[in-house]
């Protein structure tokens, strides 16, 4: 039984969220909190939470337990991006793109 969790439009660059997200992929989920507990990225409380709201998922769905569960999948979509206007010289401004993205984590028990 599988059981997935998705966070929408997080405020950080996709870029930044892969470099975390890639570290818990296929880890057991005692060790992928611990990883995202002790890494200094801003996206580890974000990938954090929406791991823990898939074990919850996971428990109060599927009567999964939670010892035996790990991170079967977990990937970062690019979301909107907000655009934003900088002014520059001689009255003309620069577009800003400040990037989004989806964090999508799923979990699943051990055969």
């Amino acid at each position: 039984m599988e059981s997935k969790a998705i966070a929408k439009t997080v405020r950080i660059a996709p870029r930044k969220a892969r470099l975390v997200i890639d570290l818990i992929r296929g880890k057991d989920i005692k060790e992928a909190q611990a990883i995202l507990m002790f890494t200094p990225r801003g996206a580890s409380p974000i990938i954090l939470k929406v791991l823990n709201s898939a074990i919850a998922n996971a428990e109060h769905n599927n009567n999964a337990n939670a010892e035996h569960l790990y991170v079967k999948e977990a990937f970062v979509n690019e979301g909107v991006r907000i655009k934003r206007l900088l002014p520059r010289a001689k009255g003309r401004g620069d577009i800003i793109k400040k990037r989004t993205s989806h964090v999508t984590v799923v979990v699943a028990e051990r055969e």
